[in-house]
C-alpha cells in the first residue's frame, strides 16, 4: 500500500489558533471567577423577580432589565480585564534605566526585525537597560510591543544566546500566552493567585517554540544556563519586590530562586536540560 500522509497531523512546536485561543478563554475564566460573588448576588435577585411574577407580572420585566444590565456589565468588565496588561510597558520603562552603546543598541533591533518576521509579531521596540541580572521582557503596549534586555546580557551573551532569548520572549507572544502573563504581572498579584492566571509552566513552551524556530536548541540552553548559575547582586531590579509581581513576563521566570535547586519546569536549569536533550 502506497504511504498516505495524515491530514490530522499538527505540527507539536507551531503554536496553533486552538493553543492561542485556550489562552485567552484562560484570562477569561479567571476574570469571571472575580466577578463569582457579584454574578451570584445578581443570580439570586433575577430569581427572585422572576418568582414575585405571581405578585406582579412587572417583575419579569424586572428580571429580564437586571440581566440585561449585568450581561452588558459582564461584557465590558472582561473586556477591559483584557487589556489591563497593557499598562505595564510605561510601568515597567519607568523602573528601568535605559543604557546601551549604539552598537549594542543596533544589534539588538537587527535580531528583533529578524526574529519578528519569523514570529509574525510586529510593532516591536527593543530597549537596553542597565541592570546588571541577565534577563528579558517582551510587554505589550498601546502601540505594540516593548522588549527590555538588560545591558548585562547584551555584555555577556553570545549572539546565539541573544537571538535564542529574543525568540524566545516573542514565542510567547506566538502561542498567545503573553496577554495573560502581562495582566498577572500588572495586577501584582500575590505569586498562589497569579499562577494560575499566568500559567503554569508555559515559559518551557515558548522554550519548545523559539527553539524549532531558530533550529538551534543548545544556544537557547545556554542562555538558560547563563541565567540558572548568575545570582544578581542585591542592587539588580531582579532582587526586587516588585519582579516577583511581574517575573511572569520575563526570560528567567525564577530568577530570585536558588540556581542549585532544580523545581518545576519554569526554573532555567530544568529547561536548559530538556534542551540539551532534544
Amino acid at each position: 500500500m502506497a504511504p498516505v500522509l495524515d491530514p490530522t497531523w499538527e505540527n507539536p512546536y507551531a503554536p496553533s489558533a486552538r493553543e492561542r485561543a485556550v489562552h485567552q478563554a484562560a484570562l477569561r475564566r479567571f476574570a469571571r471567577r472575580r466577578q463569582l460573588p457579584l454574578s451570584v448576588a445578581v443570580g439570586v435577585v433575577v430569581v427572585a423577580l422572576v418568582a414575585l411574577v405571581v405578585v406582579s407580572p412587572w417583575s419579569i420585566l424586572g428580571a429580564v432589565v437586571v440581566a440585561g444590565l449585568y450581561a452588558w456589565y459582564l461584557h465590558r468588565y472582561l473586556r477591559d480585564f483584557e487589556s489591563r496588561g497593557l499598562a505595564l510597558e510605561k510601568v515597567l520603562r519607568s523602573s528601568f534605566t535605559l543604557t546601551g552603546t549604539p552598537h549594542d543598541v543596533a544589534r539588538l533591533a537587527t535580531v528583533v526585525d529578524r526574529l519578528s518576521a519569523t514570529f509574525g509579531v510586529d510593532g516591536v521596540t527593543p530597549y537596553i537597560v542597565a541592570d546588571a541580572g541577565y534577563n528579558a521582557a517582551l510587554v505589550p503596549g498601546v502601540d505594540g510591543f516593548s522588549l527590555f534586555v538588560t545591558d548585562a546580557l547584551m555584555r555577556d551573551f553570545e549572539l546565539i544566546e541573544l537571538e535564542a532569548v529574543v525568540a524566545h520572549c516573542l514565542a510567547r507572544q506566538r502561542v498567545g500566552a503573553l496577554g495573560r502573563q502581562a495582566v498577572a504581572a500588572a495586577l501584582a498579584l500575590p505569586a498562589g493567585v497569579a499562577r494560575p492566571l499566568a500559567g503554569d509552566d508555559l515559559a518551557y513552551r515558548a522554550d519548545e517554540v523559539a527553539a524549532a524556530a531558530i533550529r538551534y536548541p543548545l544556544g537557547l540552553a545556554a542562555a538558560l544556563r547563563r541565567c540558572a548559575t548568575q545570582s544578581p547582586p542585591s542592587d539588580s531590579f531582579l532582587r526586587d519586590r516588585r519582579y516577583e509581581s511581574w517575573r511572569w513576563v520575563f526570560f528567567n521566570v525564577a530568577a530570585q530562586s536558588d540556581a542549585t535547586e532544580v523545581g518545576g519546569l519554569d526554573d532555567p536549569l530544568v529547561r536548559a536540560r530538556a534542551l540539551e536533550e532534544w
